[in-house]
């Protein structure tokens, strides 16, 4: 046994030795993923082009955030800037440089606004425009050198944004507002607050002066005309979801994802299947087991659900584990370790089996996925 003495120091013990080894030993080319998520980009330009269409004389732009929803900046921006898109939306700082990769600083927005004097700097060099979100970034901002900015009111959903009374203080009103904006709560759904919001924007329009108004999200472009303004703001729709029972036929699914079988075995009658033995075959049956799971975004919310081969049902068997699910291979016999099977993801139907949201199923999609 080694004593302490002679354990290697550090964090993680034994890694120099490892990647002495891997040192020794180069891989030339790192394995194919097992995993895929297809990107269909002609989808995602016809939706941006259909949301556009919808959001009348006003502009759509497209919320990039969370690395385009999880899709990825690089596979989706390109095809937006293509479609017509020229302003886009991310949340934390930390997502503009990809975004720089493609758009123009001024076309950029966070909208979480500057928290210290570092953020209002490095909006500062970059050129991104900070939306401001309340009296103390509004100062941070001005005190760091002001400039170009948007500003966001709470209008009731209350998370970020000035309050309406807020808007007559002095730092506000000091500020070099491009893209006067606010945020529907309920646009998803027919709600009275959606026009109780509406008119509270209108009313707080004429306090503080600005270049272009902004209040529709994907849902809330659905609304109609009133609520369009100069920009509109779609996020989950560009992206294959249907917040709303007016879009449906105008949004087309974009995100396919798709796992091969690594191992095929079979099982008697009476053999269990997973953790807790949750499933049990009724006869001898063949299964595949598919090298994903829980930690890749699919949830154990998709035990009862099915993939699909050729328009042939392969259910789920048992529980989903972190990176192994089982599925029935009765209706496709042929498959063999290596084939590919996919998992129906139209956002809205996927939703309804699952009990997650259109947006939980986008942004939880993991990163061993080959996109």
């Amino acid at each position: 046994m080694v004593g302490p003495a002679q354990r290697p120091a550090g964090r993680f013990r034994g890694f120099g030795r490892s990647a002495a080894r891997i040192a020794r030993h180069p891989v030339s080319e790192v394995p194919p993923p097992t995993l895929r998520l297809k990107i269909d980009r002609d989808a995602l330009a016809s939706n941006w082009s259909a949301l556009d269409r919808m959001s009348g004389k006003a502009r759509a732009g497209a919320a990039v955030k969370a690395d385009c929803y999880g899709l990825g900046v690089e596979n989706c921006l390109p095809t937006l800037i293509e479609a017509g898109a020229r302003d886009f939306f991310v949340a934390h700082w930390s997502e503009v440089a990809p975004v720089l990769e493609h758009a123009a600083p001024e076309q950029v927005a966070v909208l979480h606004g500057p928290l210290d004097s570092s953020e209002a700097a490095y909006a500062r060099a970059t050129g991104v425009r900070p939306v401001i979100d309340s009296v103390r970034q509004a100062k941070l901002w001005t005190e760091s050198g002001g400039g170009p900015c948007h500003l966001m009111v709470d209008s009731g959903i209350n998370r970020l944004g000035i309050r309406p009374e807020e808007i007559s203080d002095p730092l506000v009103q000091s500020l070099e507002v491009e893209v006067l904006m606010s945020h529907l709560a309920c646009a998803d759904e027919d709600s009275t607050m959606n026009a109780r919001q509406l008119a509270d924007f209108r009313a707080i329009l004429p306090m503080i002066d600005h270049q272009a108004e902004s209040l529709a999200n994907s849902a809330g472009i659905a609304l109609g005309s009133d609520y369009h303004f100069d920009l509109t703001r779609p996020g989950l729709s560009l992206y294959g979801g249907v917040p709303r029972q007016e879009l449906e036929s105008s949004i087309s699914q974009v995100a396919y994802p798709e796992a091969a079988i690594i191992q095929t075995r079979n099982l008697r009658a009476g053999e269990t299947v997973g953790y807790n033995a949750t499933f049990t075959a009724k006869h001898d049956m063949r299964v595949g087991v598919l090298s994903l799971g829980y930690a890749d975004g699919i949830l154990r919310s998709w035990g009862g659900a099915a993939f699909g081969h050729e328009g042939r049902s392969l259910p789920i068997l048992g529980k989903v584990s972190m990176d192994m699910i089982v599925i029935d291979l009765d209706a496709a016999p042929e498959l063999v370790e290596g084939d590919w099977v996919s998992l129906p993801y139209s956002l809205p139907d996927a939703a309804r089996q699952t009990a997650l949201s259109q947006y939980e199923l986008l942004t939880v999609l993991g990163h061993r996925f080959d996109r």
